[in-house]
């Protein structure tokens, strides 16, 4: 998805609120919960939104610029509680370019119904999601719940599903990151109208996955 990296601090403040207000308007954040972060490739610094303030409705000036230790660049309003799983994120995986939190109520229903978010459903899970992972509750802001996301990250993770509290999407952009919530969303609604009916969610066959993986070099 290289043609929709954004090298413009700008453009990615705007890109950050636009997203913050798609996930709103689609239940995938709420008023006060979620976050979303994104950096210039390969820069040591990052865009943030704030913490406590309603996320439909922000404004590029309320977004802050920290660096990898949480000190703040610029802005004038407190960062998101969690930036510590943001930043660990960016210091394991240059890759990674921008991480959305979201608290998807499907994702997190099967979940903790001891069911799993399988990347093998659909054709678009097997190119975008390709590997999740599963951490178990760490209360939100502290350092555990950094090391455990850093841990899972350094693992090649795209999505990670946090129990009891959300999900985060790991992206080379934010249109990846924003695409992969959305998907994650789309999945486990599929698997739970399936197992709704009593069936297990039937799988892309494993040699078609090959097929892809070698089609897009994945």
């Amino acid at each position: 998805m290289s043609e929709f990296e954004l090298f413009s601090e700008d453009e990615i403040k705007e890109e950050i609120i636009r997203i913050s207000k798609t996930l709103y308007d689609r239940s995938l954040i709420t008023a006060l919960g979620g976050n979303i972060s994104a950096r210039i490739p390969g820069a040591s610094e990052f865009w943030i939104t704030p913490s406590q303030v309603f996320k439909g409705a922000l404004k590029p000036d309320d977004l802050v610029k920290l660096n990898l230790d949480g000190d703040i660049v610029e802005g004038f309003l407190k960062p998101s509680i969690e930036w510590p799983m943001h930043a660990a994120v960016y210091k394991v995986r240059p890759d990674v370019n921008a991480v959305v939190h979201a608290h998807n109520p499907m994702v997190l229903g099967l979940t903790l119904a001891g069911k799993k978010i399988k990347t093998t459903i659909t054709d678009e899970a097997v190119l975008l999601l390709r590997r999740i992972e599963e951490i178990e509750f760490k209360f939100p802001g502290t350092t555990q719940l950094a090391e455990a996301v850093a841990q899972a990250a350094s693992r090649g993770a795209r999505a990670i599903i946090l129990k009891n509290h959300g999900v985060l999407a790991l992206g080379t952009n934010l249109l990846e990151a924003e695409a992969i919530v959305e998907l994650l969303e789309a999945i486990a609604t599929i698997e739970f109208v399936c197992y709704t009916l009593g069936r297990e969610p039937p799988e892309v066959p494993p040699e078609e996955i090959e097929v892809a993986k070698k089609y897009w070099g994945i």
